[in-house]
């Protein structure tokens, strides 16, 4: 447990360390008016506390994410808390950081706006395209994953006649008796439907309401079951450690050896690590779906000051929470086989439900499970929000009035509709592919932005090649691609990276500070008034 101690330490620590040296190279303006008031609409732009937007924030870019990607990432053993922290200080942070912070400056405006004014036109109109792309994606997937977690309780509570009794961990939302549900004409697809409508139903009514009537409201509860999942799974993890010894990662964490460290880095053959465990964790350590979300809080903070605590500050939240599920994923089962098998036999879903129910007993395991659920459904309703003010903002579409919101968003959800009939797991790699290529377009837009204005690029430059390797190298080796071979699809990702970082430095242009009236200098006592 001391090395899971380690990563949050670290983390915490970036959070105070790197995250005031992000601040410091972007150069706030407290002095200046933001979006929620220039703006002012009663819709999107809509004033509230910084502890209200962070709390949202910390829901609206927490999706399945930061629990499944983690579960799965434990394949590779410790070495992938290692990515979670360096990833989340270093890329996730500072990615969630400077979209927040560039999204105030210019009016709450979406990325795709961002990208094409500190990148170009013709990158704007791809991630137009992609962003679109990825929210509907999002938003089927996080439909799908609560709503399996959804009917498995119900199954359990119904099938053992209102109540749920556990014997070991492996029997646990597996070995239901479904009697009593199928008295009372449910099947386990019946359930699944019903909840599929529910989430579906919510989904349509967050999107079309303004943010502050239904958003703003019930997210203090799911923050509360949020609380209690990320609290609850820490003690069961500490508590069963110290009472019986039996947490162990893939072995005895106490005794954690450069060998061990570094034994797990390829459990399959078809699964390097490099570049997968980057794509396979991704909301936990970066995720360009938080480029997404991050606009609609910026819309609603009310001083530059308050950026670190909203955009930092959710981040490293998240990759907390993120830690907590890897070291499920490596302390709950004995083995990686078995690890395997239990993924393979009900998705990284099994493993949460399961885990729950073993460390916090029948309820505070339902409690911990719905605090797992409000993740996806408080991201899958703020995506398809997200890509309603994406294509308003594209075909410059007013959303004061509720016919105009009806016209962008019941298009979206019957598209949403059909994808979710595709297979999960294949819904999973695309989601995984578009979410980084995303977020590497992003880190290259915030890089363009702070070379353009002379300030310390490579904050984001670096972590921005990184990103252009790996999913140039997954999309060039990965079945979904290209289905490449491997070594050749590392030579290509690596090659066309260098391309990328060539391009960048030859057409984004530096502007003279003092003639451009969009600009800070890194003298904090120049101030060039109203826009910064």
């Amino acid at each position: 447990m001391l090395w899971f101690f380690f990563c949050i330490a670290v983390l915490l620590l970036g959070y105070f360390i790197y995250g005031k040296i992000v601040e410091k190279i972007f150069v706030i303006n407290p002095n200046k008016h933001t979006p929620a008031y220039t703006m002012a609409d009663g819709v999107d732009y809509v004033p509230m506390s910084k502890t209200k937007i962070w709390l949202i924030q910390l829901l609206n870019i927490a999706g399945t994410g930061p629990i499944f990607g983690p579960i799965l990432g434990a394949l590779y053993g410790p070495v992938a808390m290692l990515w979670i922290v360096l990833g989340c200080i270093f890329a996730g942070a500072v990615h969630d950081y400077m979209c927040g912070m560039l999204s105030v400056r210019n009016g709450g405006a979406s990325m795709p706006y961002l990208t094409g004014k500190y990148l170009g036109t013709p990158i704007k109109t791809f991630i137009n395209i992609l962003a679109v792309v990825l929210l509907v994606l999002v938003g089927v997937v996080f439909v799908a994953s609560p709503a399996q977690l959804m009917s498995t309780i119900t199954m359990d509570i119904f099938g053992n006649g209102g109540g749920i009794s556990v014997d070991n961990a492996e029997a646990v939302g597996t070995a239901a008796s479904n009697t009593a549900a199928t008295a009372l004409g449910m099947t386990k697809e019946t359930i699944l439907l019903a909840w599929t409508a529910i989430i579906f139903i919510y989904y349509i009514v967050a999107t079309l309401l303004p943010i502050d009537k239904i958003i703003g409201r019930i997210y203090p509860v799911f923050g509360a079951l949020l609380l209690f999942m990320s609290i609850g799974m820490m003690y069961g993890l500490v508590s069963n450690h110290l009472g019986t010894g039996s947490v162990s990662f893939f072995g005895s964490i106490d005794g954690l050896s450069v060998d061990k460290f570094f034994s797990n880095l390829q459990p399959k053959g078809d699964l390097p690590i490099w570049p997968l465990l980057l794509l396979t964790i991704t909301c936990g350590a970066l995720s360009g779906f938080h480029a997404t979300q991050t606009p609609l809080m910026a819309r609603c903070a009310m001083n530059e000051s308050e950026g670190r605590f909203i955009f930092y500050g959710a981040m490293i939240a998240e990759g907390i929470i993120a830690l907590i599920w890897c070291a499920v994923g490596m302390s709950f089962y004995p083995d990686l086989t078995t690890l395997q098998d239990a993924i393979a036999a009900g998705s990284p879903s099994k493993v949460v439900y399961d885990s729950s129910i073993y460390f916090l007993g029948a309820i505070g395991g339902v409690f911990a499970v719905l605090g797992v659920v409000v993740l996806p459904i408080t991201s899958g309703d703020t995506a398809f929000r997200a890509a309603r003010l994406i294509i308003a903002e594209f075909f410059n579409l007013e959303q004061r009035t509720l016919l105009k919101r009806l016209w962008i968003a019941i298009p979206l959800f019957v598209i949403g509709f059909i994808v979710s009939k595709v297979d999960f797991q294949i819904l999973w790699r695309y989601f995984s592919w578009a979410n980084q290529t995303v977020a590497m377009v992003m880190l290259w837009t915030a890089a363009g932005y702070l070379y353009r204005y002379r300030k310390f690029h490579w904050i984001c430059t670096l972590p921005a090649i990184i990103m252009s390797a790996a999913c140039y190298t997954f999309l060039a080796y990965n079945q979904i691609g290209f289905g490449l071979d491997y070594q050749l699809s590392v030579y290509i990702g690596i090659g066309l990276a260098i391309l990328t970082t060539i391009a960048f430095f030859l057409f984004v242009k530096r502007e003279r500070i003092a003639g451009d009236p969009d600009a800070l200098v890194v003298d904090s006592k120049v101030d060039f008034g109203n826009r910064s």
